[in-house]
């Protein structure tokens, strides 16, 4: 397994400002529930950046249209990018927008293929405050009933965690591709209270706590899991430098694939990976490969 030194790893995307981290511990010292929903409701909520200039193109080239999620309560907004029978669906990861992946947007509409991208549940345009992996994976079927039937999605970060569980579900698709894909949501709880600088045992009552609001074991819905439920060609995009989710977790989800393939970049990140164009060559002959 390839594993870049952890002083070699590129910082992370969403950085916790000192201000938010000094505040849990001040929470913490006089209350572990009061700083357990804190946290909580931190790691609840995304934040929301200005869209770069690089995915303006996409933007403005894109129809617009609001699509409302029942179950939710909720109205998100969808981008349809070019016009053909052949759709794929693209998934933005946590505090990301429907124009991030927009390199690999631009190459499948110029081999025949039209792009439907959407903002999560209180991202971007979309209605809501805070959001989790449910209901990424409730917008999806929405879209794919509303809009499909889809050749292909890509997704990124929690876009591909929540493509796996939606494939899992029935989410009838021919091949999808993950990118820098995280695993288990109760490491990535861990990973965040590290972060956020607090006591371990606050994870521990995190997953707790999400377990009992979800009615369900939130570990259920882990990529590696769900991947054992997917039989279409998949595949693992990850890099080895990625000091956001470990590269562990490409590997663990590839050999519980039934049909993946795994492709492991050095030295671009998190993020830069969806701006890289090998990245996104392999991406687009994938799915051309299997569609």
């Amino acid at each position: 397994m390839i594993q870049a030194p952890k002083d070699r790893l590129i910082p992370a995307s969403i950085a916790i400002p000192k201000p938010i981290k000094i505040l849990a511990k001040t929470i913490q010292f006089f209350s572990h529930g009061l700083v357990t929903w804190f946290s909580s409701k931190l790691f609840s909520t995304p934040v929301k950046f200005p869209t770069p200039k690089r995915e303006k193109m996409m933007w403005e080239s894109a129809q617009k249209s609001k699509l409302v999620i029942d179950s939710l309560d909720c109205e998100i907004e969808v981008l349809t990018y070019g016009f053909s029978t052949k759709k794929v669906l693209l998934v933005h990861g946590w505090s990301g927008r429907s124009t991030q992946l927009f390199m690999i947007a631009d190459k499948l509409l110029e081999n025949g293929y039209m792009v439907i991208s959407f903002d999560a549940p209180a991202h971007g345009n979309s209605q809501g405050k805070s959001s989790s992996m449910p209901e990424f994976v409730e917008a999806i079927h929405k879209i794919d009933s509303e809009l499909g039937p889809f050749e292909a999605a890509v997704g990124h970060s929690l876009g591909g965690m929540s493509l796996y569980t939606a494939v899992a579900q029935g989410f009838d698709i021919k091949t999808m591709v993950s990118i820098g894909s995280g695993d288990t949501i109760s490491a990535i709880i861990r990973n965040f209270i590290g972060n956020l600088e607090i006591k371990p045992k606050i994870a521990d009552k995190m997953k707790k706590r999400f377990d009992k609001k979800l009615q369900v074991d939130i570990d259920d819905y882990s990529s590696s899991k769900q991947a054992k439920l997917v039989d279409i060609p998949a595949l693992v995009i990850h890099d080895s430098f990625d000091g956001d989710v470990p590269v562990s977790c490409a590997y663990s989800i590839r050999q519980n694939l039934k049909n993946g393939s795994i492709l492991i970049t050095n030295g671009l990140g998190h993020t830069k990976i969806l701006r890289d164009k090998n990245t996104t060559s392999r991406v687009v002959s994938f799915i051309k490969s299997n569609t």
